[in-house]
């Protein structure tokens, strides 16, 4: 009988250019007769690549002190292990509007709420989505796509803004986090499972020939499970609640609704009121006053153009995602006008990127120049930030919020000053440093009110039509969810 190595033949190997071993073994052979070679693996092997590339020097130059900077809530907020930073950073934003409304320095909304509707609209629009494809095979690019994103955690400013439109909103203590918001894991897993089984259902169905108001009385029934399935996990959300907060000597509310107490405290007590009212009194929020601004360089990317991804907006019904693609200046003047206006302003980065997320002495600083890599390793890696988005090397996939901005004396950007929402104990204080170049490689995504941004880009923005690009479009890269 042929031996092993006899029945092998060409069609049988994986084509295309393999490893040379005789070169790799030779290079294996020959390492550590490079001094640097030996300092840098000794390093890296016995405290990991960051600390080893650490680069003292530049990172100490930056610090917490800043030129415009705001007065942020004296509490941190903290998204736990769940992909919720989105939610989280939308509610900051509009956190600063209730501080300022009720005259205190701390203040927190339910994340639980907002979470428990956002699964539920983002479960209907899966399915609705499934029912709209539903003649397309399960292979098809656009049906393997959304079945790959079923009611997981990412999401979007207007996502969240769409679902407080609807929703409204509740202080923390009406609906605090639970088990499954503390860790969304398996929740999110079990989610997912009814939802595919459900799209299974819904796609047998309209290949037997059901009509389109058919699959939508089962869609449903369909979303009466998932609501039951949320109950359990968040727990039921108010319908109405007792609004007692003590509130400052200059609270924006209503007088007759205030009581005096003996003591000299104002005491807010607004009974029986819904979650829409809470968010027109205590926030006066409007999701047409803010404009979504981006910075994405690339070929099919051009500046002074508008976007929008198919397939991809979370609450059926809502406000659509619109990205207006300006050059780094615009977006970022944009935010500085918000900042020296008092108002904190959305912004989205790769904040995995060249992190001290770790570090015990630098934490909360984000730079280029923190971690010297290339020193390290001796290997160049720089790269145009267009191919960057194109290839996958980084995307927009973390939201917190600008709080403030070191300025230069032409009025540029130095470093940045940003909430995160990892709670007090993570990056400094719950803060980051982020500097100019850092942001320009690495971020790129802000939401701001539209009286911060010139009238001529307002303009652009309203007037533009829109281009629409697929969600697997190299145009925002969500690839961490």
């Amino acid at each position: 009988m042929d031996s092993t190595a006899d029945r092998i033949t060409l069609p049988d190997l994986v084509p295309g250019g393999f490893v040379d071993k005789a070169r790799i073994d030779a290079l294996t052979d020959g390492f550590a007769s490079n001094r640097a070679n030996r300092i840098a693996r000794n390093a890296v092997t016995s405290m990991g690549i960051a600390a080893a590339a650490r680069d003292q020097r530049s990172v100490r130059a930056y610090k917490d002190t800043y030129g415009v900077s705001l007065k942020a809530a004296k509490t941190v907020t903290h998204q736990d292990k769940s992909g919720r930073c989105w939610m989280f950073s939308t509610l900051n934003v509009l956190r600063a509007r209730a501080l300022q409304i009720l005259d205190v320095d701390d203040f927190e909304f339910s994340q639980a709420y907002t979470t428990f509707y956002e699964k539920l609209e983002k479960s209907n629009s899966f399915l609705e989505r499934i029912i709209q494809t539903a003649d397309r095979p399960a292979n098809d690019r656009l049906v393997y796509h959304l079945t790959l994103h079923t009611a997981s955690d990412g999401g979007q400013f207007m996502f969240c803004a769409s679902i407080l439109e609807k929703w409204g909103i509740v202080p923390k203590d009406a609906m605090p986090e639970t088990a499954c918001t503390h860790d969304t894991k398996y929740m999110n897993e079990v989610l997912g499972d009814i939802l595919i089984r459900d799209a299974a259902k819904l796609r047998e169905s309209a290949a037997a020939g059901a009509a389109y108001e058919e699959l939508e009385m089962a869609k449903a029934d369909m979303l009466d499970e998932v609501h039951r399935f949320l109950c359990c996990c968040l727990g039921e959300p108010p319908l109405a609640i007792d609004f007692d907060f003590e509130v400052g000597e200059h609270a924006d509310v209503d007088a007759s609704k205030v009581e005096i107490t003996s003591d000299g405290r104002r005491i807010l007590r607004d009974h029986g009121v819904t979650p829409l009212e809470i968010l027109e009194r205590y926030t006066h929020f409007d999701a047409g006053d803010y404009i979504e601004l981006v910075s994405v360089p690339g070929d099919s990317r051009p500046f002074g153009h508008l976007y929008g991804i198919d397939w991809f907006d979370a609450v059926m019904g809502g406000r659509p995602l619109r990205l207006l693609n300006m050059e780094m200046p615009v977006v970022e003047q944009a935010v500085i006008a918000s900042l020296k206006g008092g108002v904190p302003a959305y912004m989205m980065c790769d904040v995995g990127k060249r992190t001290l997320r770790g570090d015990s002495d630098f934490a909360g600083v984000l730079a280029t120049d923190s971690l010297d890599l290339e020193g390290l390793f001796d290997i160049d890696l720089s790269i145009d930030r267009a191919d960057n988005l194109d290839l996958n090397g980084t995307g927009l996939s973390h939201c917190m919020v600008f709080q403030g901005v070191q300025l230069d004396d032409a009025g540029e950007p130095l470093a940045w000053r940003v909430e995160n929402s990892w709670g007090a104990d993570q990056c400094k204080d719950g803060y980051l440093i982020i500097s100019r170049d850092w942001w320009r490689a690495y971020g790129g995504d802000v939401v701001v009110e539209r009286r911060f941004v010139p009238d001529e880009v307002l303009e652009l923005r309203d007037s533009l039509p829109v281009e629409h690009v697929d969600p697997w479009d190299g145009f925002i890269n969500y690839r961490a969810w």
